[in-house]
């Protein structure tokens, strides 16, 4: 009769201070006696745990500040942001966004630039990121460990290669080898809604739902998909492109060789036809227009009346095939009238049968900014980095 191998006790030890970090570095401060209940350990076990991280620098105790409760009040362990430092980049069609984030997410230093056409080949944008790396890290002081890469495309998470981003023009890039072999550092690549919604989940309005979709809606439209507890990434790693689920059989034309696709309906180009703007406008133009008519609920709801039929059909659908308790509208979709998002959570909750069934799936707008996949690039570097620290 065979037996399960016993784990040494230094490979509990690297298990228990492996997850006590993961927990200080998304749950922030806590006390030692907080984290024995979350963990299920004893007390004297994260005493040596967290002994050993603050003599190593990775963590600290700091006395909170003065409350109201009587007492001495416990000490409170927080994780050393210079102790563990990632790159984290932003790709997206107008601009980059890239930041050094230390560990427990902070963001240290951070630098941007916007895209124009002879700007956006992949050469030039590998040379600025690289170059810009070098300068953020001599700015910190700090050398990344690892990096995160977010990619408006299809990507293969395995080795960072970009197998198409349409609208940045790129086929077949090998974003992760070619930085990788500069930097010397691992490079994780992924697409930018599914590391949105890595985010959101973390530390974002999905955080403490084990089932939730991303759905960002930009030049084009992407989704992100949180089961039970974890990231979804299909085969070979491409996956979340909702937006190329076709939805008026006939309709406009798509790139990818579809028409009618959900993103030529719900995308930039569509925003700006229901808003009667000139497509390919500024970005500030839509966003100033849309929060002028969050003044007026009924305005917004005929002006919008059409974006709002296609938009709730596209959620419908992806509510009955995923069963999301959550899903989190990214990019222009925050800006949307809250008369709009009200509307459509009501005809999801009406016309999807597994909304119905799972008590009202529930549609909201990320709070995580113009940062979300900046933050979803950092964990997914981060990933790779705790067990390390």
């Amino acid at each position: 009769m065979s037996s399960s191998p016993v784990a040494r006790p230094d490979e509990v030890r690297r298990h228990n201070r492996t997850t006590l970090l993961r927990l200080l570095h998304v749950g922030g401060p806590s006390t030692r006696a907080a984290l024995a209940t979350e963990l299920g350990l004893n007390r004297s076990t994260i005493k040596t745990l967290v002994d050993g991280l603050a003599e190593a620098g990775v963590v600290e105790e700091r006395v909170p500040r003065p409350g109201r409760g009587a007492g001495r009040p416990s000490l409170l362990v927080l994780p050393q942001p210079h102790a563990a430092v990632v790159l984290a980049v932003d790709l997206q069609v107008e601009h980059v966004a890239m930041a050094l984030v230390g560990l427990g997410g902070q963001i240290l230093v951070r630098d941007s630039w916007h895209l124009r056409t002879p700007t956006r080949t992949a050469d030039e944008v590998i040379t600025h990121v690289i170059e810009s790396t070098r300068v953020l890290a001599a700015d910190l002081g700090v050398d990344p460990v690892a990096a995160g890469i977010s990619v408006p495309g299809v990507v293969r998470r395995a080795d960072g290669h970009v197998h198409e981003a349409p609208n940045l023009r790129w086929t077949d890039v090998a974003l992760g080898e070619r930085l990788g072999g500069v930097l010397r550092i691992p490079i994780l690549v992924g697409n930018d809604a599914e590391l949105g919604a890595l985010a959101e989940h973390l530390r974002g309005v999905a955080r403490g739902s084990s089932d939730a979709v991303y759905v960002s809606a930009d030049v084009g439209v992407g989704g992100g998909v949180i089961a039970q507890g974890s990231s979804l990434s299909g085969g070979a790693g491409y996956f979340g492109e909702i937006g190329h689920m076709v939805i008026r059989p006939g309709g406009r034309p798509c790139y990818c060789g579809n028409s009618g696709c959900w993103e030529t309906e719900i995308g930039e180009a569509a925003l700006c036809r229901a808003l009667g703007l000139p497509e390919g406008i500024a970005r500030g133009a839509i966003l100033v227009e849309l929060r002028e008519l969050a003044r007026d609920p009924e305005a917004a709801l005929e002006r919008l009346a059409e974006f709002t039929e296609w938009l709730t059909l596209g959620l419908v659908n992806v509510v009955n095939l995923l069963g999301p308790q959550l899903v989190v509208l990214g990019d222009l979709l925050t800006v949307l009238p809250e008369a709009v998002i009200r509307v459509v959570a009501e005809e999801v909750r009406r016309r999807s049968l597994v909304s119905r069934a799972v008590g009202g799936t529930r549609i909201v707008s990320s709070v995580l900014g113009a940062d979300v996949k900046l933050l979803g690039a950092a964990e997914v570097a981060f990933e790779t980095v705790l067990d390390t620290v």
